[in-house]
């Protein structure tokens, strides 16, 4: 594959696929910078008409991505993080081409939902896919709108209150992943994928995952904008939500008021 870089995000092109790479390793959170950087690489990615998939992984093999930076989840910072987040996500759900997350380690909080906004997770065996906000004080807005329509609400609701984390083998069996391959041949499971949707027309691959999409698409965005509303206007006021928040930053137990 040929790449181009930037500080965080590496860009790299094979045939008609574009692959942007979390490039922040060994963990590959998402900090603010991260976000912007991210969705100029798919905006330069979109502007290329030789792309017709775009692909998302993380650097290194320890993880996919955990997430957020939970600095940039205090009040001061949470509305800036929080709307460079969900555009990533808007923008990620609206692309014309299909959009494949390839999961290798840890798939937490943001990370994972940035997974769940693709149309297609490929997993490896090591893949461990958790949304863990509740134990920070927090709740994840996408997943709590997205997750309920991609696997049965109670294991939705299972996931999100209680913070506990999958394999891969279960996120294959719930319906959230497509495929999963050992770590050494999630590559070539990849390609062998991409090559597939590659086959196809696009003009008519296009048109059939926007119609697909669709419902989806239209139920998500009001749900999410009322989402965005009750964590700026509800949770983050809370004592409880930056005790969590601080109880993580200085690496002890969180003291919940209620």
């Amino acid at each position: 594959m040929a790449a181009s870089a930037s500080l965080n995000v590496l860009v790299e092109r094979r045939d008609h696929v574009a692959r942007l790479v979390i490039n922040r390793p060994p963990l590959n959170i998402l900090d603010i910078p991260t976000l912007g950087e991210m969705r100029a690489a798919l905006d330069a990615a979109l502007g290329d008409s030789d792309v017709r998939l775009v692909e998302f992984t993380g650097a290194g093999e320890k993880a996919f991505s955990v997430g957020t930076d939970i600095r940039d989840h205090v009040p001061g910072r949470a509305p800036d993080m929080l709307r460079e987040f969900h555009a990533l996500i808007r923008a990620v759900l609206a692309l014309r081409w299909p959009s494949v997350a390839i999961v290798r380690g840890h798939s937490l909080g943001g990370g994972m939902e940035l997974a769940l906004a693709c149309d297609f997770i490929l997993a490896a065996q090591s893949a461990r896919f958790a949304q863990p906000e509740i134990n920070v004080g927090a709740f994840p807005p996408v997943a709590a709108v997205l997750l309920p329509r991609i696997i049965p609400e109670k294991k939705a609701l299972e996931l999100i209150l209680t913070g506990e984390p999958i394999s891969a083998d279960e996120a294959f069996r719930l319906g959230l992943v497509n495929r999963v391959a050992s770590d050494d041949a999630l590559d070539d499971e990849a390609r062998k994928f991409s090559d597939i949707l590659l086959a196809k027309s696009s003009d008519i691959l296009t048109l059939a995952r926007r119609t697909t999409r669709l419902g989806s698409l239209q139920a998500f965005e009001s749900a999410l904008r009322e989402t965005e509303r009750i964590y700026l206007e509800e949770l983050l006021p809370t004592e409880d939500a930056k005790e969590g928040i601080q109880a993580f930053l200085d690496k002890r137990p969180a003291r919940w008021r209620n």
